[in-house]
């Protein structure tokens, strides 16, 4: 092999792999040797990023049914109490604290704890039901509008909480993508018994849960013994991240040394919001990067071979200007893959009249025509922009699947003052949610408006980030979604 490889490099070309392979030496050196330096240099982990609660394998879930998983998460959820809450000393109380016992923030204050999984039922015996899965470092509330929308238009709505979320940051350290996977599959299991097997069944993911629902929808064309979804419904999903997310597991080496331990996580924040994780473990990009890479060959595989030809239709939430996760693998991994079956993309345009000027990045203001390929397409197309430059007010763009002809339709809504694009987080609320909505109605139900906070003042006085308050987190064209998803569900009888 070595003679083989000296006659079709040469000595010079060798020479040049040597160097190649030095230089990527030192490249991964440095990188390990900064996380270990931030990591030995950075503040401390706290109770919530080193007690792992003791989820259920997947094997365990493949026995499982609803109530034996419903039963562990109660237990779960006990001991993160025991653990962490009543482990964190009384002089540390700390208002911006989920975990602290007399926390505004703290889930076991509310009326309904949303990061456990829920089930909706209708007045009436089922017309369907629906799986609802939710995002990386998310929890089931962000599945609690939609999951309504079902259930009153009589749909069975489970939303299962996803293994390592709704506890602690640290649950998701050890997790598996193949841990989510199997919870899924226990969700239609249990839609299935609540509906009956003739039912329509439809699934629904956001961000991580997107790529979860797709799957599964894949999974279930080779597998008899899985119901198949008759709909699809994602929003903003996770079909493609960064190239850099590959490589997140490196980051992490450093953390198998105990002084290093906070290499294990790409960003430790204060936890002040009570149903997402602010803090994010390497393990958590990892997961999402292995699950996407497993995925999105095998759309492309399907594709090829003609097997797409059995899934049901996709209609897609997409922000054009999305940090998380990738729009074109949005459109070229998933929406060209698709068959010609009625699927619909729908894009969020940035805000057009926003006057920010040489602020905006100069690739925004082209997005769409590098984003879409040229009509005719097999999926119809809509688009959420300005009526003009000069109006906030937005109208709908629509091209059916097969033409090339554009409709529109004036929208009773508008882009806010002063934002200039939605975001990943904002697809799945409305503005009037009581926590990530900017126009929330009446007091907290859930510790805090978090999304109406509208900072100015100077940096470093705050104990977050400006970015984790001013990413936008609602979507004020969510009655839009709603109709679009309104339209999919049958009637009932």
């Amino acid at each position: 092999m070595k003679f083989t490889i000296l006659k079709i490099l040469g000595t010079k070309g060798l020479g040049i792999l040597k160097v190649m392979a030095l230089l990527a030496a030192g490249c991964l050196l440095a990188v390990l040797v900064w996380r270990s330096y931030n990591a030995f240099t950075g503040e401390p982990l706290e109770l919530w990023h080193t007690y792992k609660p003791a989820e259920m394998s997947k094997r365990e879930i493949a026995k499982a049914d609803w109530q034996a998983y419903l039963k562990h998460e109660a237990k779960l959820m006990d001991s993160v109490r025991e653990n962490v809450t009543r482990k964190i000393k009384s002089g540390e109380a700390d208002p911006a604290n989920r975990y602290h016992p007399d926390s505004p923030l703290n889930p076991d204050r509310f009326e309904i704890n949303w990061n456990r999984s829920f089930v909706m039922m209708p007045q009436d015996a089922p017309q369907g039901a629906v799986v609802l899965l939710h995002g990386l470092t998310d929890s089931p509330y962000s599945m609690r509008h939609v999951a309504a929308l079902y259930r009153d238009r009589g749909f069975a709505a489970v939303g299962i909480r996803l293994p390592g979320h709704g506890t602690v940051p640290a649950g998701l350290v050890g997790m598996d993508w193949e841990d989510w996977d199997e919870a899924s599959k226990l969700a239609v299991r249990e839609a299935r018994r609540l509906s009956g097997p003739d039912k329509p069944l439809h699934l629904v993911g956001y961000s991580n849960g997107g790529a979860l629902a797709m799957k599964y929808a894949l999974d279930s064309m080779e597998d008899p013994g899985l119901a198949r979804p008759d709909q699809i419904i994602l929003y903003s999903p996770m079909i493609g991240i960064t190239e850099m997310a590959r490589f997140s597991g490196v980051a992490g080496w450093p953390a198998v040394f105990p002084p290093f331990a906070r290499a294990a996580w790409l960003g430790i924040m204060p936890e002040f919001n009570p149903f997402k994780y602010n803090s994010f473990p390497v393990n958590g990009g990892r997961q999402s990067s292995l699950m996407t890479r497993t995925l999105q060959p095998r759309l492309t595989r399907y594709a090829r071979e003609g097997k797409m030809a059995k899934m049901p239709p996709v209609l897609t939430f997409q922000s054009v200007m999305d940090f998380t996760t990738s729009a074109s693998a949005v459109v070229q991994a998933l929406h060209e893959n698709l068959p010609d079956n009625g699927s619909e993309l729908v894009l969020l345009d940035l805000n057009r009249s926003a006057t920010y000027g040489p602020l905006m990045r100069a690739n925004s203001e082209n997005i769409l025509s590098t984003l879409l390929p040229a009509p005719p397409r097999h999926y119809a197309v809509s688009l959420v922009t300005n009526r003009s430059r000069q109006t906030r007010d937005a109208v709908l763009l629509r091209v059916a699947a097969g033409s090339t002809e554009e409709t529109r339709r004036d929208l009773d809504l508008s882009f806010p003052p002063g934002v200039f694009s939605l975001s990943h987080i904002a697809l799945p609320f409305p503005i009037d949610d009581s926590l990530y909505g900017i126009e929330p109605q009446g007091p907290p139900e859930f510790g805090a408006h978090l999304g109406a906070i509208a900072p100015r003042g100077e940096r470093n006085t705050l104990i977050v980030t400006l970015d984790a308050l001013t990413r936008m987190s609602c979507n004020p064209f969510h009655p839009l979604v709603m109709e679009k998803i309104d339209a999919v569900i049958p009637p009932g009888k």
